[in-house]
């Protein structure tokens, strides 16, 4: 962390939101590793990007939450301050080397990007092999409330070192992608989000009460969808559902909100690191998301 005043440490402190209603469990994981998550094997060398990071201050932070100390990969430009507020939400894998890259890719522009371990209470899901036991022994046990307490927390963190949450936008990926559809009905703060490829319909419990079809007339910001016309994980008739919502809704926000497909594309086509890669898509996704941001005041 970098430095602080007493005064700033206090308004640090009067930003990091109030304990959870519900209880949680200790951190079980506390420092960010190295590497691919095992289950993003085998990396495609020949295409996955690497950033340096030459000109930025980029690595581990530590996050102060609720309940305790959470990881993060932290980059921004290594001269100035105020920088605009990314806060970047991990794929099923976390927060592994393309998170990392994207958060670079992020400083590069000018930008402070966050990327916070968001199952580090449940486990580490870089230790697992295999998509399916991710999904049952760490997913699956993250609440929705929990993880948008954490983003809050980081939005907190930003404020405190150099960053200008009144310009704040979030991305995700995946899941990551259906979080940034859920913060951005949560946090009034949230000028933009961008969502690659997340799940937009899925059952209602009480860890993930609302998916993002049932918030699509609630947004506080307008949300970019970048979606693939092939990913079978998310049907099509479900995209037009919410891009049918988000355009009846008399809610600014909604309304001014919309989806663009890939016809060719199948899910994940940003992850260079995987075999999913399209590089025109994502190249074009990348700079559309750019515009959004800018258009939106982030």
């Amino acid at each position: 962390m970098n430095d602080a005043t007493d005064n700033l440490q206090a308004d640090y402190d009067s930003l990091v939101p109030p304990p959870l209603a519900h209880s949680r469990r200790g951190f079980l994981v506390t420092a960010l590793g190295a590497g691919f998550a095992l289950a993003a094997q085998p990396v495609m060398a020949q295409t996955a990007v690497t950033t340096s990071s030459e000109g930025l201050t980029a690595g581990e932070i530590s996050v102060p939450t609720a309940d305790g100390a959470m990881p993060a990969y932290r980059a921004q430009p290594a001269e100035g301050k105020d920088f605009p507020v990314i806060l970047v939400v991990q794929e099923i894998f976390g927060v592994h080397e393309h998170i990392k890259d994207v958060c670079r890719r992020l400083a590069k522009l000018g930008y402070l990007a966050i990327a916070p371990e968001l199952y580090a209470r449940q486990g580490d899901p870089r230790l697992y092999s295999a998509i399916p036991e991710i999904i049952a022994k760490v997913v699956s046990k993250v609440p929705d409330a929990q993880v948008l307490s954490d983003l809050d927390a980081c939005v907190a963190w930003a404020q405190a070192n150099g960053g200008d949450s009144a310009r704040l936008g979030i991305t995700g990926f995946c899941w990551g992608g259906r979080t940034t559809w859920l913060y951005a009905a949560h946090n009034p703060k949230v000028k933009a989000g961008v969502a690659w490829y997340g799940r937009l319909v899925g059952a209602a419990s009480d860890l993930t009460p609302k998916q993002p079809l049932d918030l699509a007339s609630a947004l506080h910001a307008p949300v970019l969808g970048l979606y693939g016309g092939l990913d079978q994980g998310i049907p099509q008739d479900t995209v037009d559902k919410m891009n049918k919502a988000l355009a009846e809704s008399n809610n600014p926000a909604s309304k001014t909100s919309n989806i663009h497909v890939y016809p060719n594309a199948p899910h994940a086509f940003n992850a260079d690191y995987r075999a999913s890669y399209r590089k025109e898509e994502a190249e074009d996704g990348w700079k559309r998301m750019q515009a959004w941001f800018r258009q939106n005041g982030v």
